[in-house]
């Protein structure tokens, strides 16, 4: 995959992986590049293992509640996550070798409230290999400019439709342009756009399927699509991609030092059971692109994964796809903010689900408990 100009990141963190030794041998061995979080990883690892207790109960002990013993946790883990990523970050030049954590994501709307507390996280990591997520909301757009313009690493999330995409990159180039217009450096501001897959044929095949069922004329264009239109979307996205820092103004740019932000696919553990389970692995590999997998899908594709560049084959099979949805009734822009919108929700309820196991593991919630039940 390295070799065919794309990198492979994990779509995963607990502590037992950095600290047993496995993610330095997936990074020597598998050639890793770069590891993503997000709320719904952090809550499966601290809830579903004990790794974490002994901490949870000395931070409860020192007087810290539910939301500072999180932030205490995930920053530890990306922090000892990118120690171990740095020889690569250095060997690379910056290229790989990143670490995301996530902002707040009740934040996700709340556009100085993301940029107050993506400044905190960045000076609390401290480390020139970490990405802070930012949401590609509305309200996130002015966010990314202005964090890009201060030179903190932004890998930009939920981003599901290709006109957001293009707000989002050039949010990117906006920043780099403020930068520049101050005379500060470039070269070491990085930035990924994570654009979820696998979650748009999620919800456009039952659609389609309908469709199917009903027969006459549009079935068999229905049929056709099933499947196709997340790729199709991507692929249309790296289209867009190449126009947008293959010209003349991010030339200008790139001549004083700045990083394009690479496309990163995100959501692309397959979730359809009819699909082969490394589908958008293998149809999404290009050049200057990153895919973040799940454990699962890793070793998935390790097995039997068929290492080709294929992100620009059927490239107007692809466009045809897409520009035939409005006949099928499928309004892609109104699914994709859907999307967005459920995926701000997806994360939401994991961070709140956290905040309450990590308060009723507290020795305090416990001692409350203890007294409560000798009172009744």
């Amino acid at each position: 995959m390295e070799t065919l100009g794309q990198s492979i990141w994990l779509d995963y963190i607990r502590r037992d992986l950095i600290a047993g030794g496995a993610l330095r041998r997936l990074i020597e061995d598998d050639g890793l590049g770069g590891m993503t979080s997000n709320p719904s990883i952090f809550e499966k690892a601290i809830v579903e293992s004990h790794d974490y207790d002994e901490n949870i109960r000395a931070l409860a002990l020192k007087g810290n509640g539910a939301k500072e013993i999180y932030e205490a946790l995930s920053q530890r883990d990306v922090q000892s996550a990118a120690d171990v990523f740095r020889p690569l970050y250095d060997r690379t030049d910056g290229r790989d070798g990143y670490v995301s954590l996530e902002v707040n994501p009740h934040l996700a709307h709340d556009t100085n409230g993301t940029m107050d507390e993506a400044r905190r996280l960045w000076g609390a990591l401290n480390r020139p290999n970490v990405f802070i997520k930012i949401p590609a909301t509305v309200e996130g757009l002015p966010a990314i400019r202005q964090l890009i313009s201060e030179g903190i690493n932004v890998n930009v999330t939920l981003l599901f439709g290709l006109p957001r995409y293009r707000q989002v990159a050039e949010a990117y180039i906006a920043g780099l342009e403020t930068r520049a217009a101050q005379g500060k450096e470039l070269k070491r501001v990085a930035s990924v756009a994570s654009f979820f897959v696998s979650r748009i044929d999620g919800l456009v095949d039952p659609l389609l399927e309908r469709r199917v069922a009903q027969e006459g004329p549009a079935a068999a264009l229905a049929k056709e699509a099933q499947g196709q239109v997340a790729v199709a979307s991507a692929k249309m996205a790296y289209q867009s991609y190449k126009d947008l820092f293959g010209g003349d103004r991010f030339r200008k740019l790139a001549d004083a030092g700045a990083r394009v932000q690479r496309l990163l696919w995100a959501s692309t553990g397959t979730k359809n059971p009819s699909y082969s389970d490394v589908k958008y692995i293998e149809a999404l590999i290009g050049p200057d692109t990153v895919n973040t997998v799940p454990v699962e899908t890793l070793d998935a594709y390790r097995d039997h994964g068929q290492p080709k560049t294929r992100l620009e084959d059927e490239i107007e099979a692809a466009r045809a796809t897409l520009a035939r949805l409005p006949e099928l009734g499928i309004n892609l822009d109104a699914i994709t903010q859907q999307l967005e919108d459920e995926g701000v929700e997806k994360f939401n309820q994991p961070f709140d689900k956290l905040m309450e196991t990590l308060a009723q593991r507290s020795p305090r919630h416990a001692t409350s408990a203890g007294k409560a039940r000798k009172h009744g």
